[in-house]
């Protein structure tokens, strides 16, 4: 018979830094999973990745059995990856803190593109450039 889904759940942590503290206990421990078997899995799939953030899709089951999809990090931490950024502007309409060319956006996006809602890399890029302008980067 095949398992039922109970839940699914949705974390970012950092590669191969996953453990039973908070967030990720707090997140599992409510479903009865073995968050310590999660935890060394995550990271021993991660530990290659550097201080990446990496968003999980968790699928727990039924019998307390789970499986889990990674993502591409977010877009944002990307573009502040590209202009060495530590964070983005707080007032973004305002203060700019970095510009971007339409080049690094398009990396970005041709990263970003499995996760992503676009049927191409031109609207990609465009999505790519609305998290750019929230965070308030300028776009050349």
């Amino acid at each position: 018979m095949a398992k039922e889904v109970l839940t699914i759940i949705k974390l970012q942590i950092p590669a191969g830094k996953a453990n039973p503290a908070p967030p990720v206990g707090t997140a599992l421990g409510p479903h009865g999973i073995n968050i310590q078997d999660f935890c060394s899995q995550f990271n021993n799939q991660t530990k290659e990745m550097g201080n990446t953030i990496v968003p999980v899709v968790l699928t727990i089951f039924d019998d307390r059995s789970f499986s889990f999809i990674m993502k591409k990090p977010p877009a944002s931490f990307l573009i502040k990856q590209i202009l060495k950024l530590k964070k983005g502007s707080g007032e973004p309409n305002k203060n700019k803190v970095a510009t971007i060319t339409r080049a690094q956006l398009e990396e970005v996006a041709k990263e970003k593109m499995d996760d992503l809602n676009a049927n191409d890399v031109d609207a990609a890029v465009k999505i790519m450039a609305g998290t750019a302008r929230s965070m308030g980067v300028k776009i050349k």
